[in-house]
């Protein structure tokens, strides 16, 4: 919104722009004829100015040799009031005026003063369109409003500097099409958020005391009861959709809303848009969709209580049929004001990421898996949808990053304590075929696909697990298809990761070959902790194609034995859990110390034991030579 209003006053000579000056300045009329342009005046924001802004009026001449100083003018300001007084001036409003401003490129809002309306006779209220001027307005939509005026009567003085600050301030072109006589696309769609947003309890009204706290939020005073039924009956007569008993449906407040323009409030309306972060393109506020929010290297970025209290009462109130998932119109109708679902879901084809019911809809587990892995891998993207559907923090002035955390960064690599963080990130490398993708299936509780699909594309699938002693986090698997490589030599993506899941088919000669070969040409690999895998295990187990057996290579880098699971197996999930404990623990999945054994500490024992024994032998020994 503008901190600054600049007007210039525009017109034929003899109109009056000079004396409306005058008038507003010195609050009385000068009765004398002003023969020349009036220095710029500048009007503080402590007198009665909208919004608080700093308003500068600028004086100009319609004398042929004072074009050049009436161009650099116009160019400067952010409103142009366009002054006429009679017949022939105000034809040249529509003939010489608004075409004129047109050539200079100037896209700023005109609002149009009918002055010495003294001599002609004037409306009773501040704001009046006459017939006259509906032509004009119809052909030129710069034009903001129109008014009549008279400087030697005081009438609508104050009232025409007011209309071009509130031209600027609270702009009406953004809002409606006079033409179409209705609100504009862009200003329908930022309203519905908002009634989206204040209907709580998504039944589709705002009810009594949703009116209230909207009243409240957008402009921090309550409506009383007398108000609000007035209000209701008001729009339900026009809208029948809407009622007494149970609210205003969206048709009825967006009704209301034009009622605001109709009656020259529309200064209202950019009141409920502005408190609901709305800039005057009728777009979100940048600082709001993307707030400063820094993540330091090696810790990540998680759903805070007040994160997950959010996206869990959103599940609830959106599951309308209580079936425990969401349908493809609850979805809808859940993301309805947000641009829809966020491009990473899309390209990593949601639902099938995360938990799903027998009917294929997400269910509560699923939703807040797939939230904790966006988080983890794009935080940005979460605060960013945080704000699309309305999240508040405890305290107003909260943003959304307080529905957010950063754990604590994790030290690297080899001797790591526990990692205190709920989500983590592991990595399935194995060869084309060796089952990585069932075993993304089955952490998701699928059933068994025999048929064979090739993992182009990278592929995760995320779900929570509970650890030993009862601690939950959320697991999330990748497999890397094609871009397997290219991930490998990412430091970055490297420094991100948790844990390698090595996985082989254990029916399948050439399947282990294929990590020893990983592990030979990514030797930063090793800087990561690691769990090997033997999959498929329900077939007959096969030798293998390598130097060493499985077994004998893990022994000779000092990892624990490949576990041996089969995705058909209901212990199955025991790997999970493996997974999910090495990666919260990774001092596990490091390869075992050879050192010897410290004994520091026998030694230390046994000689305070020697040294206990020698000074009892020589107590005894003193008492005996006194008896």
């Amino acid at each position: 919104m503008a901190t600054a209003v600049r007007i210039c006053v525009c017109g034929d000579e003899g109109t009056g722009k000079s004396s409306l000056i005058a008038s507003l300045v010195k609050d009385v009329f000068v009765a004398n004829k002003i023969q020349s342009v009036l220095p710029q005046v500048t009007i503080p924001p402590t007198i009665g100015t909208p919004e608080n802004v700093t308003t500068t009026i600028v004086d100009t001449s319609a004398r042929p040799q004072d074009r050049t100083t009436l161009r650099k003018e116009i160019r400067k300001c952010n409103v142009i009031l366009l002054v006429y007084s009679d017949h022939y001036s105000y034809e040249r409003v529509a003939l010489f005026w608004m075409p004129y401003f047109r050539s200079l490129g100037v896209n700023v809002p005109v609002v149009l003063c009918a002055n010495k309306s003294d001599l002609a006779g004037s409306g009773s209220t501040p704001q009046v369109i006459e017939e006259e001027m509906l032509p004009v307005m119809a052909e030129f939509r710069e034009i903001d409003s129109c008014i009549r005026t008279s400087a030697k009567e005081q009438h609508n003085v104050i009232e025409v500097f007011y209309l071009c600050q509130k031209a600027v301030t609270h702009p009406i072109a953004p809002l409606f099409d006079h033409k179409e006589g209705q609100l504009k696309p862009a200003c329908v769609a930022a309203l519905s958020r908002v009634f989206y947003l204040c209907d709580k309890d998504q039944d589709g009204y705002l009810n009594d005391d949703e009116f209230h706290e909207f009243q409240i939020k957008s402009f921090d005073k309550p409506i009383s009861q007398a108000e609000l039924d007035n209000i209701k009956s008001t729009v339900s007569k026009a809208v029948p959709t809407s009622s007494a008993d149970k609210g205003l449906d969206l048709a009825g407040f967006l009704h209301l809303n034009k009622l605001y323009v109709d009656k020259g409030r529309h200064e209202t309306i950019w009141v409920i848009l502005r408190k609901h972060h709305y800039t005057d393109s009728l777009s979100l506020e940048d600082s709001f969709l993307h707030p400063r929010f820094e993540v330091p290297d090696y810790a990540s970025a998680e759903l805070s209580p007040a994160g997950y209290r959010f996206f869990m009462d959103l599940f609830l109130i959106f599951d309308k049929d209580s079936d425990g998932g969401l349908n493809d119109q609850e979805l809808a109708a859940l993301f309805a004001p947000t641009p829809g679902l966020p491009q990473s879901w899309v390209e990593t084809c949601f639902p099938s990421s995360t938990v799903r019911n027998e009917a294929g809809h997400i269910t509560l587990q699923g939703w807040l898996a797939q939230w904790s892995m966006t988080t983890f891998l794009e935080p940005k993207t979460t605060l960013e949808y945080l704000a699309y559907l309305g999240f508040e923090g405890p305290n107003a002035r909260d943003s959304t990053t307080a529905a957010l955390k950063v754990t604590k960064p994790r030290k690297r690599r080899r001797r790591p304590g526990r990692v205190e963080r709920n989500v983590v990130l592991c990595y399935i490398l194995g060869s084309a075929g060796s089952g990585k993708s069932s075993l993304l299936e089955a952490f998701l509780n699928r059933p068994f696909d025999s048929l064979y699909h090739p993992t182009i594309k990278p592929r995760r699938a995320v779900n929570s697990v509970e650890l030993h002693g009862g601690k939950q986090c959320y697991l999330i698997l990748e497999e890397l298809g094609e871009l397997e490589p290219a991930i490998l030599e990412n430091q970055a993506k490297l420094d991100a990761c948790d844990l390698i899941c090595y996985a082989y088919d254990s029916s399948e000669p050439d399947s282990f070959a294929h990590i020893v070969d990983l592990r030979k040409r990514y030797p930063q690999l090793d800087e990561l902790p690691a769990v090997y895998t033997a999959l498929k295990a329900d077939r007959d187990k096969t030798t293998q194609r390598a130097e060493l057996q499985p077994d004998a290579y893990t022994a000779a880098i000092n990892m624990p034995p490949p576990l041996h699971v089969s995705v058909t197996w209901n212990s199955i999930s025991e790997l999970f859990v493996a997974l999910a404990e090495a990666a919260t623990n990774p001092s596990t999945a490091f390869p075992r110390s050879e050192e010897p054994p410290d004994r520091t500490s026998l030694y230390m024992a046994l000689a305070a034991t020697g040294c206990a024994g020698l000074a009892a032998f020589m107590i005894w020994k003193r008492s005996t030579n006194v008896v």
